[in-house]
């Protein structure tokens, strides 16, 4: 006699969940039996111009992960693990919550290296600096272009990652140079005879800064204009 406890069918491709790493398939509703609400899916684009392999060599193609923090960076312990050397071991997180009033996981990305910076949907942030993100978000730092796209689920447990590598560049800008120690230094302005064009900014996400969901001092985002240093 069937029962009404079996867990859901698989869904589709957005929705089906894995257990990470090389376990098979398996319906979250069998490994979390109290979440049946569809989870919030992250989209992820990646691109580095060294097309080396080793790069995203521990890239999982789907990741599940609880309402916490996503580790982005070198260690072996970061969710999403790049090996990059000029890659901090613990360089930025994707960090879910839920804002006050809302019935829904929303998200911020948090810098938490002092090498370098990082580029989001025209801000340049630095250590411990965060910014909101939005439906369709452009990210660059240490090389790497990622691009998140976010499809709103309804759980407040979980969310899933799914990861994409690209052959082709995904954000149309100069290159810029980083630095070993973020300073807020401003580059000079390239001279027109230079024939470096002006960064080209992706628009900007708008809102108060608010304090990460995991605590932490409020901090206040920078807006990028085309003569500062992007990462």
């Amino acid at each position: 006699m069937p029962s009404s406890d079996l867990p859901w069918p698989a869904p589709s491709c957005s929705r089906e969940l894995t257990a990470a790493g090389s376990q098979p398939d398996v319906p979250l509703a069998v490994r979390l039996p109290s979440m049946e609400k569809p989870l919030t899916v992250l989209h992820v684009s990646l691109y580095h111009p060294t097309q080396d392999p080793d790069t995203f060599a521990n890239v999982p193609l789907k990741l599940q992960h609880d309402a916490s923090p996503l580790l982005v960076g070198r260690s072996p312990d970061a969710h999403l693990q790049l090996q990059l050397p000029r890659l901090s071991r613990r360089h930025l997180s994707l960090e879910p919550y839920r804002e006050k009033g809302g019935t829904l996981l929303v998200f911020c990305l948090k810098v938490l290296s002092r090498r370098g910076c990082v580029w989001v949907n025209g801000l340049t942030l630095s250590f411990l600096e965060q910014v909101p993100l939005s439906v369709v978000n452009r990210v660059a730092f240490s090389g790497i272009q990622m691009v998140i796209r976010v499809e709103q689920g309804t759980s407040l447990e979980a969310f899933v990652c799914c990861f994409h590598l690209s052959s082709s560049p995904l954000i149309h800008r100069p290159q810029a140079e980083e630095t070993d120690e973020w300073d807020g230094q401003l580059q000079e302005q390239p001279s027109p005879s230079s024939g470096q064009r002006a960064p080209y900014h992706l628009g900007l996400l708008h809102g108060p800064s608010q304090p990460s969901p995991g605590g932490g001092p409020e901090t206040q985002l920078q807006k990028a204009p085309s003569a500062r240093m992007l990462c």
